[in-house]
């Protein structure tokens, strides 16, 4: 009898051991898989912290709000309630205005913040402006405002329709709607976004800050009037880069009050080429500093890289600017300082422009010229250009009516390299 309470209690102590040791097995074995799941999930969640593109969204579609993407609907109405939603959301995810493939038609409308939060807007399909005249007097197609915080992408594409448009701006002094406006827009993306055949300039930036344009295109044929690339004013860290512009203005043109501005990486041609202004028309304009123009090709463009202020009283500073490794292929005046600028007759032959210009770097500039005159530096009298560097300038005239020329008039630099043409600082 006690050895068989002693044997019954000596497999109840097996027993007990070995589900233990079960328990204990499972409970590790769970533990593990649970860690490991851990493991995983924290480089999705970091990387959904740093890469917004990877994080949940809250998706607002313009179908659902009754866009239709026929080429016929006008569906202004239905983008703007899409947007108003998307913008004031105020859940957990990131939110995010999606348009999809198809042709959206879009009369004029004005896209406001502030927003909620970081707003996405992710474009797929084509957006075609108005055609009717009625609506070619208004200053703007589409306009973003009041922003902070956005991330325009898609490879869409924003058809302004110019061509119904270029025939009443004949002596291009009419003000045709401009394609896409950004005021008091900051910390903005756009990228991989088409913009073709604007009515006016394509882009135009108004007291923005820290805005980044990457692999644009930007298309309008080189006889339509006014149609610039990207125009910049009063704003500030600005950035241009890996883009296509073909226009028939200027690729970007840059304002008074514009300073810090990158231009990387960019094609510009057939256009009027990079200009800084003009400059001096207006009274109390701001100061233009601190560009960097670096890396880009031109082809064919009217101009190079230009800087151009109207004689005038009217007094600012253009200042600490950079062109440096840009490539010309048959560019006419491929390196310019304008101090006459008066593009349409009439100016006093007797006054200056009051724009001291200083600090200017041209270097690592190559290709060929379809001027012969390639570096055309005239500088006012009253406030002579100042500390114009030149560095490894080589340019080839292709046509043949001499040799490559370089003109100056009112400068003071110096130049170091190779030089061709021959300096006339």
């Amino acid at each position: 009898m006690l050895k068989s309470q002693g044997q019954t209690s000596a497999t109840l102590e097996m027993d007990t051991s070995s589900c233990h040791g079960k328990i204990f097995l499972l409970f590790s074995s769970t533990l593990v898989l649970l860690l490991a799941a851990l493991a995983i999930g924290a480089p999705s969640r970091a990387l959904a912290k740093r890469n917004p593109a990877h994080a949940r969204v809250k998706v607002f579609d313009v179908r659902k709000f009754g866009a239709v993407g026929d080429g016929k609907t006008e569906n202004s109405k239905a983008f703007l309630d899409a947007w108003r939603q998307a913008c004031q959301y105020k859940g957990a995810y990131r939110r995010r205005l999606y348009v999809p493939l198809g042709t959206y038609r879009l009369w004029p409308v004005v896209f406001e913040g502030p927003c909620a939060g970081l707003i996405i807007v992710t474009i797929k399909g084509v957006l075609k402006g108005p055609d009717d005249p009625s609506t070619f007097s208004l200053s703007h197609w589409i306009t973003f405002q009041y922003i902070d915080g956005m991330r325009i992408h898609g490879g869409g594409t924003l058809d302004g329709q110019g061509h119904h448009a270029w025939p009443y701006n004949k002596c291009a002094c009419s003000p045709l709607p401009i394609s896409v406006r950004l005021n008091f827009v900051n910390n903005t993306i756009i990228k991989s976004i088409s913009s073709v055949d604007s009515k006016n300039f394509h882009f135009n930036l108004f007291s923005c800050h820290n805005l980044e344009f990457r692999r644009m295109q930007i298309i309008a044929p080189d006889e339509s009037p006014n149609t610039d690339g990207i125009h910049i004013g009063d704003s500030s860290r600005i950035k241009i880069i890996d883009s296509q512009i073909k226009t028939g203005d200027d690729c970007v043109s840059i304002g008074p009050g514009s300073k810090d501005i990158e231009i990387v990486g960019v094609h510009c041609g057939p256009g009027h080429g990079f200009s800084v202004g003009s400059l001096g028309k207006y009274p109390n304009e701001a100061d233009v500093t601190g560009l960097s123009v670096r890396q880009c090709t031109m082809t064919g463009s009217q101009n190079g890289v230009r800087i151009k202020t109207w004689a005038s009283p009217l007094k600012s500073r253009a200042y600490n600017f950079s062109f440096h490794d840009i490539t010309m292929r048959d560019v006419h005046r491929p390196i310019i300082i304008d101090q006459e600028y008066c593009p349409k007759g009439g100016c006093s032959a007797q006054a200056a422009s009051n724009v001291q210009i200083e600090d200017i770097l041209f270097s690592k500039i190559k290709g060929t010229s379809a001027s012969q005159v390639a570096v055309d530096l005239i500088c006012s009298p009253s406030v002579p250009c100042k500390n114009i560097n030149l560095r490894d300038i080589n340019l080839e005239y292709t046509g043949s009516k001499g040799p490559v020329k370089s003109i100056c008039a009112h400068v003071r630099g110096n130049v170091r390299g190779v030089q061709k043409p021959s300096p006339c600082i």
